[in-house]
């Protein structure tokens, strides 16, 4: 059985087993804001999603991590769909997301309706694309 849930304190020690990147106090405010999902296999956390507010008005996903042994089984289409829904049922029609250029994720978001919409260029790291898809 698969469960999509808002962050919540319990999950401080699964997040920070897939996210290295969130400082502990964004960590705090992503579950005081509702911008952060755990998705459960069998009640068992195994995936998470992140995101905030580009120009504080466009929702911005800016990461998705599925444990890698609950790969392949639809589990990160389930969870942006379950974002998706969120964020119509809030009133925003656009949505964002990146990846790296050589990552293979940008084939994912791609499958799932988004396009590219611009690049960042930044020194010694492969450039950084951007996605967009328009909800209605």
């Amino acid at each position: 059985m698969i469960n999509i849930r808002y962050l919540n304190d319990d999950d401080k020690n699964f997040w920070y087993s897939l996210d290295r990147h969130l400082p502990e106090t964004e960590f705090q405010n992503k579950v005081r804001t509702k911008t952060g999902y755990v998705i459960l296999s069998d009640g068992k956390p195994v995936g998470l999603m992140r995101y905030n507010l580009f120009w504080d008005n466009t929702p911005f996903c800016t990461m998705l991590f599925i444990d890698e042994k609950y790969r392949n089984q639809g589990l990160g289409t389930r969870l942006m769909e379950h974002w998706e829904s969120d964020m119509k049922s809030r009133g925003y029609t656009l949505l964002l997301t990146s990846t790296q250029s050589d990552e293979t994720a940008q084939h994912f978001y791609r499958k799932l309706g988004y396009t590219d919409c611009g690049c960042l260029l930044q020194d010694q790291q492969a450039a950084e694309i951007f996605l967009s898809k328009t909800i209605k």
